[in-house]
């Protein structure tokens, strides 16, 4: 338990710096700027999507309307892919948290990796797909996303005020309230898995691929595909698996493809951006994780990756600060917060509707960013008038005349599955 408290102490005031900053970035950078820069189907497209990919603070499920939207707006399939590999694996939040509790080496080499390799992807997405994935809106399985995201692409820009101190208000509200309800769920268990595996993975475990570090990047890419997790999240579980023996290398692979590689981004990018896309898509973020984690075991000095561990680990014996303790404190406040947001007060508004029309059962949303493009995607349906959707129950509340088929077909584009209570 101790251990599991020095973690969180270390990493907490960082944490709360991170999201500011992602709360900063939401309210004083326009959305409409991101689809603005690339909506032409060439390489300089590509490079721009991984760029402004990388400091954004969505998970890999919030990514992906994001993505369609700038699919909407004419950017080509390259530009799309490489947003999607190159977002959910960094952020400013996470940078910040890898350089907390991992070092800098690690907090530099992250984005790079993550830049690298969505470059890559998109080239060649760009490659297979020929004439045929430049530009083009595929009207057939992209239509339900014209409506989807409007001003609010890219993190949900929207209705951000206008005045400074409104648009401060909005970027701390945005980073302790909206970011905590879509991050902290994973944060926590990223936090307590990380307790676990120290608690129960004896020291000795992972000394059997001390010389093939090849077969523990295989094993952690097994673990991480299928299982979600985010930027943030998986740091601590990374620390865990090194302090246990995991090489350096091995856990920048559970950095890189544990959030990029989410079972809702591959079924997203399979239905929307087609098969050939989606072996590109895996393939690169595979083969770079895979490639640079072992450039960082073999061609690094270990050293580097290893040393703010060790300190961190001599640091846990001492006493924590007055201002570490105030930050934890804080950020229990603010999960717990998040935790009462999500589970009682917006299924309470819901249920306090007496002009309801149909409620629908929507599957597979995990943060504010889902539901949010749900939403709007529902709103873009012919005969809609009102619509409410509860991350906590799952449940969206829909008003107007309007065909629930055409809802349930709106809200499966998108992503996520869909029917009648």
């Amino acid at each position: 338990m101790n251990q599991f408290i020095d973690l969180v102490t270390e990493m907490s005031p960082y944490l709360l710096l991170g999201f500011l900053l992602a709360g900063l970035m939401h309210a004083f950078i326009p959305g409409t700027i991101y689809s603005k820069y690339l909506a032409k189907p060439n390489m300089r497209s590509v490079v721009l999507a991984a760029l402004f990919g990388i400091p954004l603070p969505l998970c890999s499920c919030g990514v992906l309307p994001t993505a369609m939207s700038l699919r909407r707006e004419g950017a080509s399939k390259g530009a799309a892919v490489s947003f999607l590999i190159a977002t959910p694996q960094t952020g400013v939040d996470s940078i910040i948290a890898t350089f907390s509790l991992m070092g800098l080496p690690f907090a530099i080499i992250r984005p790079i990796a993550a830049l690298a390799t969505a470059i890559f992807g998109g080239k060649m997405v760009n490659v297979i797909e020929g004439d045929e994935g430049a530009g083009k809106f595929d009207s057939t399985n992209e239509q339900a996303h014209d409506d989807l995201c409007g001003d609010s692409c890219c993190g949900g820009h929207d209705k951000v005020p206008t005045s400074f101190v409104g648009k401060v208000i909005e970027a701390l509200r945005y980073a302790y309230i909206d970011m905590m309800e879509s991050v902290g769920k994973w944060l926590v268990v990223g936090l307590v898995v990380a307790g676990l595996i120290t608690i129960f993975v004896p020291d000795s475990y992972f000394e059997i691929f001390k010389d093939n570090s090849f077969t523990s990047m295989l094993l952690v890419l097994c673990i991480s595909i299928p299982m979600y997790l985010c930027a943030t999240g998986s740091i601590p579980i990374a620390v865990a698996l090194m302090m246990k023996g995991l090489t350096p290398g091995a856990a920048l692979v559970l950095l890189m493809a544990g959030p990029a590689c989410s079972v809702a981004s591959v079924l997203v990018v399979s239905k929307v951006l087609g098969r050939r896309t989606l072996i590109a898509y895996l393939g690169s973020i595979i083969s770079g994780a895979v490639g640079f984690g072992l450039v960082t075991d073999y061609l690094l000095p270990r050293a580097w990756f290893m040393s703010h561990l060790v300190a961190n680990d001599a640091c846990c014996e001492e006493e924590s600060s007055l201002f570490a303790t105030s930050c934890t404190i804080l950020l229990f406040l603010l999960l717990a917060n998040a935790f009462i947001r999500r589970r009682f007060c917006s299924k309470a508004n819901i249920n306090s509707k007496n002009t309801m029309k149909q409620t629908f059962v929507i599957k597979g949303m995990s943060c504010n960013h889902c539901r949010m493009s749900a939403e709007k995607a529902i709103l873009s349906v012919k005969g809609v008038t009102s619509a409410s959707v509860d991350l906590g129950s799952k449940q969206a509340v829909v008003e107007g005349d309007f065909s629930p088929e055409d809802v349930c077909k709106a809200v499966e584009e998108t992503g996520f599955s869909c029917s009648l209570l």
